[in-house]
């Protein structure tokens, strides 16, 4: 008898996280907080900052609060994993937004070498199901319409204990929320489609009833992207595409690297229905550069000119504005030579002395352009031929993306035993692709974030 009620026992480990980032795999953990529920009540509680072992975004510490100094003696994520793990043996991973959380501790462990599985409920999905008609299902939106207190906003232990809140609310109304947990899959789909999805990197595709492609996506995780998009009601397109969806087909790519040059291919390519709104809103506006008559380099953001490859592009135009901003107080750059300051004369920032006077001449255009090209020196290509290696889609074979003079070429996979002393051998097995600002994008920000098996620079032609 004490055995079965042993086994009958719920465990529920109510998560949340805080991150350098939007990204698992790229991005990295900087606070978790995990609350242990048996159905009934709190049984256990934990949280803890996490040293990220990298540089904190400062719009991240703008939004939380944890800076490098805070984060400076924080235990690194390898000394929790024991304690996380053992918390949240036999439990149901329960978070608002869950598949967040849970992509980033699978990544963190997949870094350890660890496979870390857990069975999930989302507390997004379970309250617009129980308690339907609200005008928004954000966990700040929803705590202030149900009444539930949390004084510390995007923080771990303050969203978490506020999830637990909304959980226990969630229970009075179904104690069996987890059997809830596949509602709302759209009934066109055979389910052992989803089941048969791998939880790995690669493209995935929708269809209709028709075998029209309708819509096209990446993700390091196929099987957990698509829950989300079949689980998705927040807006008008994604319930008219959730309910279009008849059939799923994937292409497993190995590298996330991959994964986002053919999901850009394909989209450009196809034009899926649900994609063209997407792709009409992505870099609308671009970063240019230009060299005045006194010398001085200038930088620009507008629309986008369809004859040049902007240094970088953005969704909007307040996105273009920030950024530059940002370059321009980084850099100690001008407001005025950087068309963020109106009219003749010294910058507001000249009068602060946070310029060092371009703006009226008063610095010569070498070291004014030196500080220019430093800015923006991290939206070229460190070199204008070179190879980039990364994971396959099995342990025996490497992928490679092309660069040649400047230009994305193409990308292929190869069997890792054939690269040599000269990465040149890899041009048999590289597929040549269309160049574009967006495939430029995608590469130079992917070498930025994320490390890769190899880079390899040809530093002359042969």
């Amino acid at each position: 008898m004490p055995t079965d009620s042993f086994e009958n026992t719920k465990r529920f480990a109510i998560i949340d996280i805080e991150t350098t980032g939007l990204r698992a795999g790229a991005e990295k953990i900087t606070e978790i907080a995990i609350i242990l529920h048996d159905g009934k009540q709190i049984i256990e509680e934990f949280s803890s900052l996490v040293n990220p072992e990298r540089k904190i975004p400062y719009f991240i510490t703008q939004l939380t609060g944890i800076s490098d100094q805070l984060v400076s003696d924080a235990p690194k994520f390898y000394e929790l994993a024991r304690q996380i793990i053992e918390l949240t043996d036999n439990a149901i991973v329960v978070g608002h937004n869950v598949n967040f959380d849970y992509s980033f501790l699978k990544s963190e462990f997949k870094s350890l070498g660890y496979d870390y599985q857990r069975k999930t409920l989302d507390t997004i999905k379970l309250s617009r199901k129980l308690i339907p008609g609200l005008p928004s299902y954000s966990l700040g939106k929803l705590c202030a319409a149900l009444n539930i207190p949390n004084s510390s906003r995007h923080r771990a232990a303050g969203d978490a204990m506020a999830t637990t809140k909304l959980f226990e609310l969630i229970l009075s109304i179904d104690n069996e929320p987890e059997a809830l947990s596949l509602k709302g899959l759209s009934s066109n789909i055979n389910r052992s489609v989803i089941d048969n999805l791998p939880e790995l990197a690669g493209v995935y595709y929708f269809f209709d009833e028709r075998q029209k492609l309708i819509y096209v996506g990446k993700s390091i995780n196929i099987k957990a992207r698509v829950m989300q998009h079949l689980n998705n009601n927040t807006t008008k397109k994604a319930v008219d595409m959730k309910n279009a969806i008849s059939d799923i087909h994937f292409t497993l790519t190995g590298s996330e690297l991959i994964a986002l040059l053919l999901e850009s291919e394909e989209i450009k390519k196809h034009k899926p229905v649900f994609n063209r709104a997407q792709q009409r809103s992505l870099f609308s506006y671009g970063l240019y550069n230009y060299i005045d008559d006194q010398g001085y380099i200038r930088l620009k953001f507008s629309k986008i000119i369809d004859e040049l490859l902007p240094l970088y592009s953005y969704s909007s135009q307040v996105e273009a504005r920030e950024h530059l901003t940002m370059l321009t107080e980084q850099f100690m750059l001008c407001q005025r030579l950087n068309n963020l300051y109106p009219g003749q004369g010294a910058c507001f920032h000249y009068h602060i002395k946070q310029c060092n006077g371009a703006c009226i001449s008063a610095e010569n255009p070498v070291d004014y352009n030196g500080r220019v090209l430093l800015a923006i020196e991290r939206y070229h290509f460190d070199h204008e031929n070179f190879y980039v290696f990364d994971t396959g889609r099995d342990e025996a074979e490497l992928c490679v993306v092309k660069i040649e003079n400047g230009v994305y070429y193409g990308f292929g996979y190869m069997p890792k035993d054939q690269l040599y002393d000269n990465p040149v051998v890899a041009d048999e097995f590289i597929k040549r692709y269309t160049d574009n600002r967006e495939v430029r994008q995608i590469i130079r920000g992917y070498l930025k974030r994320n490390s890769v098996v190899k880079m390899w620079p040809l530093l002359s032609e042969n």
